[in-house]
């Protein structure tokens, strides 16, 4: 009975093993071009709607599809300094009967508008996990995984040379960010990795030098894989990732500081009603999306707020996939009750490769793929909400793309890859990502407009003569309207979304007081007030 249960043992952790190092990016496939007989070219992918303009990036010299290639996990990095000049990189694959890859990459001058191809980045060699991020002097780096498990990040001012090249420790589904700033911590390069695959005993490391040395390999807690990194306004860093079935987000105050070791101050499970979604459905090879951290960096009341997404296999209602998302108003230590962005009704379809970013004005932005057009199938198209309430309400998902097949084109391994990459703007968000639309793996570049809000002119000017007082507030608080017959109903909601008073018979009155807020803990809080014209407007209150 026991050789029985040790050879139970043994064999669970051999198939775990496997399975692991199945799901790690590592060379298996030797090098294969397309011969000269067997190449053939097609139009590059255009399209153009009144919200999204989309291109294909991954073409030969004269912008034509190459027929039999691939390519995937795109990441995206434009320069502070001239948001027109921006590089993308992706994992490309000169064979897709083949599944080594090379580092992709290509350069725009035009804001994205038109693209040049130059070859990978030490053609020939394995590379993969793309990364890239641009300082706020303008230059660029690029991330890239190679076959021991390890890292080298290579660097560019005019992104056409990428010759200079620093070796940075790493592993297995890196991610990198830069701190732009205007501390002192300016020019700091952070990333971190699987802590399972990696050339070192850590899973982080940072440059205090722009990029010209990367530090000895340290630790992560409780190893967040699967994740991004966000560096706030004030340089906290945050890391987030969905290992072990949980959820979590690590804040360390100390990164920033080159007197200092990285230590981390805070580690939270969030619950996103359920773990990450990998391996299965329209992606049986790879992760249904990375998780996602970002920060606020505006100059409102939402300023330093923190933010979580993934698309999540749920254990609450059985749904394959959805896009879940929380947001912490306190630098990360409590965080709020998970909503999901996809509004589809049913339980059966897939959103997935949900991607995240935020605005300079505070508006987040998310896109995903959503198969809910045709059920019981994996075809999928790119959808878009925005929220610009910090999280507490969002858009009506708007669908952004045409469809396609996830399944056509693979390079070999059951994946389109494992994410897609976005940075937002005030007036719209670029996006790099993948799709089959060629009936073959390729990366698309999008310019994704943002939608004036109707009558926003009105909304504008109606905020202006709107006053609440004092806030903070103990058990009273004043509302001065200069219309208060316009509103329809006033309501305060918890950090969680959770509505603790409500008032829907409002005093033609030009003060309006709301009182008996005694139950009310201290805290964070939010006033929405809606108006009879489907308009609202909502105020960060806070209770002492």
């Amino acid at each position: 009975m026991k050789f029985f249960k040790l050879a139970i043992i043994i064999l669970f952790s051999n198939n775990l093993v496997a399975q692991l190092y199945t799901y790690s990016e590592k060379k298996e496939d030797a090098y294969l071009a397309i011969s000269k007989d067997q190449k053939k070219l097609s139009p590059q992918y255009k399209s153009v709607s009144s919200l999204v303009s989309t291109i294909q990036v991954n073409t030969d010299t004269s912008n034509m599809n190459i027929i039999g290639d691939a390519a995937n996990e795109p990441s995206l990095a434009i320069s502070p300094l001239n948001p027109n000049e921006m590089t993308l990189g992706w994992r490309q694959f000169d064979n897709k009967e083949s599944n080594f890859r090379q580092a992709g990459i290509a350069y725009s001058m035009d804001g994205g508008e038109s693209w040049v191809n130059i070859p990978p980045i030490e053609a020939g060699i394995f590379r993969s996990d793309p990364v890239l991020v641009a300082n706020s002097e303008g230059k660029f780096f690029y991330n890239s995984l190679t076959e021991n498990f390890s890292c080298d990040v290579f660097s560019s001012v005019d992104m056409q040379d990428w010759s200079e090249k620093t070796y940075a420790f790493g592993g297995d589904k890196q991610w990198m960010v830069v701190d732009n700033t205007v501390n002192n911590s300016n020019g700091n390069i952070y990333a971190f990795w699987k802590q399972q695959f990696s050339d070192c005993t850590g899973n982080f490391t940072r440059s205090l030098d722009n990029g010209d040395s990367f530090e000895e390999c340290s630790f992560v807690n409780n190893n967040p894989t699967r994740g991004t990194l966000s560096v706030d306004p004030d340089g906290i860093l945050y890391a987030c990732g969905g290992w072990n079935n949980t959820y979590r987000v690590l804040r360390s105050e100390s990164a920033y500081d080159v007197n200092s070791s990285v230590t981390w101050d805070s580690d939270k499970v969030v619950d996103l009603k359920g773990s990450q979604a990998l391996y299965s459905g329209p992606n049986p090879g790879g992760m249904l999306g990375q998780v996602w951290v970002a920060t606020d960096h505006s100059e409102t009341e939402s300023r330093g707020n923190v933010y979580l997404l993934s698309s999540t296999k749920r254990v609450d209602n059985d749904d394959p996939c959805d896009i879940m998302f929380s947001s912490s108003l306190d630098n990360g230590e409590t965080w709020s009750e998970a909503i999901k962005i996809n509004d589809d009704s049913s339980t059966d379809n897939w959103q997935w490769f949900g991607t995240m970013s935020t605005a300079p004005n505070g508006r987040i932005d998310v896109v995903w793929l959503d198969t809910r057009d045709n059920p019981d199938t994996y075809l999928s198209s790119l959808y878009y909400s925005f929220s610009l309430d910090e999280g507490l309400s969002w858009s009506e998902n708007e669908k952004i793309s045409e469809e396609f097949d996830p399944h056509l084109g693979w390079p070999n391994q059951q994946k389109m890859g494992d994410y897609f990459h976005m940075i937002s703007f005030n007036d719209f968000a670029y996006l790099a990502w993948a799709a089959t639309f060629n009936g073959e793996q390729d990366i698309f570049f999008s310019k994704i407009e943002q939608e004036p809000v109707s009558s926003n002119s009105n909304i504008t000017n109606l905020r202006d003569q709107i006053e609440v007082y004092p806030n903070p507030f103990n058990e009273r608080l004043n509302i001065k309207v200069s219309n208060p017959s316009s509103i329809k109903q006033i309501e305060i909601l918890d950090i969680s979304g959770e509505v603790v008073f409500l008032n829907n018979t409002i005093d033609i009155q030009n003060l309006i007081s709301v009182e008996s807020l005694n139950h009310l803990t201290q805290g964070v809080y939010f006033l929405k007030i809606s108006f009879k014209n489907t308009t609202q407007e909502i105020f960060k209150i806070i209770k002492i």
